[in-house]
């Protein structure tokens, strides 16, 4: 538990809810910020906080709002050792149907976990847009997206179920990537090409490395999921890319003699990418590069745009 007081964004954040649901929870049932200094808005305190948790977990499991906040008003101040009033105080003894596994990721991650969970896409795109707004593309996508993600994933090889949660985020995700690529178009002749490999539909990684790109001023152009290697050579041999990457999620997918494909295409970019957890780094031909994390991805699509810019230039 926090000891510092927060604003109604972050506790929003940390519960996963909307922050239109807070002014809801505060304006009807008097859930609200009880910290007050003079001259600034009030402020949530760790008690306010514990006694909010409650609130949520409660309607989350189909308890009335009027309910859930009696209950919630009832509860006693965080005990000593920092755990919130939600552990002595619950109804039902039910914790909201489970848990998406985020590690040790940042609260957000969390607050994020347990909206998806609720199927609350307003929580979901509120969260995602907020973290977009203040730490950009890479950090959104490796402190809150990717965790949240692959413990969606993990939950679901355990039950074979949060096929729906899976849905829902991935589409609030696409949505918020897209809106963020949009913000920023950059200048410029598109100089990098982005592609999944044949038969591979895991687009989202993709998305964020495009997202990440508007975000750097780099301009590229995007051809999405399933594209057949002759396809992909076509598009080559028509614009003429600095750099292509192509995308892998499963080894499935992962075939290398795409990319001895794109580094035998008449018009050879300057750079290949494999990027993806599908692609294995003992297989690939000589000359592609394998990065390992989006910021590493951006950069270097970057600086084979700007050498490509440079020797026009000279």
């Amino acid at each position: 538990m926090v000891d510092e007081a927060l604003s109604a964004g972050a506790v929003a954040r940390r519960l996963g809810v909307a922050v239109t649901t807070l002014r809801t929870w505060h304006q009807r049932y008097g859930l609200g910020p009880s910290e007050h200094i003079p001259g600034h808005h009030r402020r949530y305190t760790p008690t306010d906080l514990a006694r909010l948790e409650i609130m949520r977990r409660l309607t989350a499991e189909g308890v009335s709002p009027a309910e859930a906040a009696r209950w919630a008003r009832q509860a006693p101040d965080p005990t000593p050792n920092g755990a919130s009033a939600t552990a002595r105080i619950h109804p039902t003894g039910r914790d909201g149907g489970g848990t998406i596994p985020v590690g040790r990721a940042a609260p957000a991650a969390r607050g994020l976990a347990r909206a998806a969970m609720r199927l609350d896409a307003a929580a979901i795109s509120e969260t995602i847009a907020h973290a977009l707004g203040t730490g950009g593309v890479v950090a959104t996508w490796d402190d809150l997206l990717r965790p949240v993600l692959a413990g969606i994933g993990e939950r679901h090889a355990a039950t074979a179920g949060l096929i729906e949660v899976e849905h829902l985020v991935s589409r609030c995700v696409s949505e918020a990537l897209a809106a963020a690529s949009r913000a920023k178009v950059p200048t410029g002749p598109a100089r990098i090409l982005l592609s999944c490999a044949d038969e591979e539909q895991h687009t989202l990684p993709l998305e964020a490395l495009a997202a990440a790109l508007a975000e750097a001023g780099v301009s590229y152009r995007m051809l999405g999921a399933r594209v057949p290697v002759a396809a992909l050579v076509e598009a080559v041999n028509r614009t003429g890319p600095a750099a292509v990457v192509l995308w892998s999620h499963t080894r499935a997918t992962a075939d290398p003699a795409q990319l001895s494909a794109l580094l035998a295409a008449p018009r050879r970019p300057l750079l290949v990418l494999a990027a993806g957890p599908g692609w294995q780094a003992d297989t690939l031909p000589a000359g592609v590069v394998r990065p390992v994390e989006l910021a590493e991805a951006v950069s270097l699509c970057a600086a084979v745009r700007d050498s490509l810019d440079q020797s026009r230039r000279d």
